[in-house]
């Protein structure tokens, strides 16, 4: 990559969020005085959200927001685990989050309860065994009665709670929605509805749910994160560890958008004005240091001169090295020599035997040759001294090698590429901004065989007559986060165009903000319905209907109770009888093991 950037060009750096605990709040006289006030929890798959039923900018507001999700290593203690905002960075610890949900449903209570502990100690409840506040909880549309039973068995017997009432976290958006815009809530309408595990499509027929037309598409926020994390990874795969899916769901939540018409848009990105205006390069961290940089020819040089010296010094060592072993060597077969002049011939034949030699002529062969390498060396030695004296004097590097000639250093002057360290950090990201969105409307980009979400919407439309489906196409209501992407709205309405007949008439409408609108819509079904009266859910009904038991409201899912068919009754055992064994002499006469039994056919 080169240094030339465009100055068109946006680029951005990565927040990488980091999350504080939760502080743990004195619970307010208001929210105990005249009788305790009931705490709100949207249960989501992705955020859980707490607070109070009370009015006001301070205690109408959610007190905890936390991402539902719970570090718990096997084997230990609850004291141990971190939930929500306990954990600062999710990356590390990314293979031991556990969450209560699958999909968007709740199996694991034991991440449940934990969830409640901390719902319950961060908003100040103290009371020991028991809360005595009612409890406003969302739950999945079409929620089944076992996952039902679980929860209300958790509260009513863990928690002890007074009151429970379960509602539909995005009918309680529209809801919400309905009175800031003035509409009674008793209508008719369609909701779509996208979260982070899937999404919804939940038609509304006289203020209330449709259950049985009730349809869900398993692609949501966390699809569409893995998906766009893949994506980069396969762009980039010299920045495998960057490419983390905490950074996947910024770039979803801030730089992805929907295309009105996902062709036509792909097409614009293959012109080059297009591409350098509206990509993003996402600038990744990276520390500069020892990373080389810009270098110049004169560092360059510089550089393989020293290069060079210290080459001349270790050759240099290892020459003074090798001569001193081989004067040491000769040194030794001279003395052997002497003790020949001297008529020592023992001592001179034990020597030869030692040297492995044989004979005085073959001593006398191999001191003439090592004689001729330690002259040899000595002369190299003096030769690479003299060498060096230029060196020190600032030019020995164009003297010893003709590469470094000023002629060639010219030449290279022009043609040198500079390499930027920051932008081979960077990330551009262009058509992933939008394809990452369009696997609301094709599943099949992510290898899911299932129908699009406005083609599910055209199938639940169809099952209603056609004075229906003109009441349920005026008011299309869209809430959930994983609809937040710009250009969504009008994505829908260009589809609903396309779908509905000629000249009928459709209205889409963006919840205000779609996703703390369930909070609030549940905040203020609790103020106008006290605990006591319908969609509210006591502990004698728990204890005589049973945990699946259901309240219904303007807002909560169909309670649809199903009889569980008796055990049939098992049949009565065989009798045992003992075997008999039959002789050859008398057919009549019989033999038996008294210890040996067998079972008796039975007799029709």
């Amino acid at each position: 990559m080169t240094s030339k950037t465009d100055t068109t060009c946006k680029i951005f750096s990565f927040q990488d969020y980091k999350s504080s605990p939760d502080p743990i709040f004195e619970i307010s006289a208001e929210c105990l005085q005249p009788s305790p006030v009931p705490i709100i929890i949207d249960n989501g798959s992705f955020q859980t959200r707490a607070g109070w039923a009370c009015k006001g900018n301070e205690l109408g507001a959610p007190r905890l927001l936390f991402k539902s999700v719970a570090a718990r290593s096997r084997g230990a203690a609850r004291s141990e685990t971190q939930i929500g905002n306990d954990i600062s960075n999710l990356e590390p610890v990314r293979w031991l989050l556990k969450s209560q949900f699958d999909r968007n449903v709740v199996v694991n209570f034991e991440i449940q309860e934990l969830m409640f502990d901390y719902i319950f100690s961060h908003l100040g409840v103290v009371t020991e065994g028991s809360v005595e506040h009612p409890i406003v909880l969302t739950e999945a549309p079409c929620n089944p009665l076992h996952s039902r039973q679980m929860m209300s068995e958790l509260l009513f017997e863990c928690y002890r709670v007074p009151h429970v009432s379960y509602g539909v976290d995005c009918l309680y958006s529209l809801y919400y929605n309905n009175a800031l815009s003035n509409l009674t809530h008793q209508n008719t309408g369609i909701v779509l509805s996208s979260g982070y595990h899937c999404s919804h499509i939940l038609p509304v027929i006289n203020g209330r749910l449709d259950a049985g037309n009730c349809k869900r598409v398993n692609v949501g926020g966390s699809q569409a994160a893995s998906y766009l994390q893949r994506l980069l990874q396969l762009k980039y795969p010299g920045h495998l560890a960057a490419v983390t899916l905490s950074r996947m769901e910024e770039l979803l939540h801030e730089h992805s958008y929907t295309a009105t018409d996902y062709h036509q848009e792909l097409e614009k990105w293959r012109s080059v004005e297009f591409y350098e205006q509206e990509v993003h390069r996402m600038q990744l961290p990276f520390s500069a240091k020892g990373l080389g940089g810009v270098v110049s020819v004169e560092e360059r040089q510089e550089r393989r001169t020293q290069q060079l010296r210290r080459l001349q010094e270790i050759n240099a060592r290892r020459r003074e090295e090798k001569l001193q072993q081989d004067q040491e060597r000769l040194d030794k077969l001279l003395t052997v020599q002497e003790l020949l002049e001297d008529g020592y011939l023992e001592q001179f034949h034990k020597n030869l035997v030692q040297l492995n030699m044989d004979s005085a002529e073959e001593l006398q062969s191999y001191i003439n040759k090592l004689s001729l390498v330690v002259e040899q060396g000595r002369q190299r030695l003096l030769q690479a001294s003299e060498m060096e004296q230029p060196m020190d004097e600032g030019d020995g590097v164009t003297e010893m090698d003709p590469d470094f000639s000023e002629e060639n250093t010219e030449t290279e002057k022009p043609v040198q590429p500079v390499f930027n360290m920051a932008e081979y950090h960077q990330l551009f990201v262009g058509t992933e901004r939008l394809r990452v969105s369009e696997i609301l409307f094709q599943p099949s980009l992510i290898g899911e065989d299932q129908m699009g979400m406005m083609e599910t919407l055209q199938y639940v439309l169809a099952g209603y007559t056609p004075e229906q489906q003109e009441a349920l196409a005026r008011n299309v209501f869209l809430t959930g986060g994983n609809l937040q992407y710009p250009g969504m709205k009008e994505r829908i309405e260009r589809e609903l165009l396309a779908m509905r007949p000629f000249q009928s008439h459709f209205q889409v409408m963006m919840a205000s903000r779609p996703a703390v609108d369930a909070w609030y819509g549940a905040r203020d079904w609790a103020l106008e319905h006290p605990p006591g009266g319908a969609g509210w859910i006591s502990r004698q009904d728990y204890e005589e209907k049973g945990g699946e038991y259901l309240s219904e409201h303007c807002a909560s899912n169909v309670f649809i109770p199903m009889k569980i068919a008796k055990p049939v009754p098992r049949l009565a055992e065989p009798l045992l009888v003992p075997i008999t064994t039959m002789t050859a002499a008398s057919p009549d006469s019989v033999s038996a093991s008294p210890s040996t039994f067998t079972l008796a056919p039975t007799q029709t």
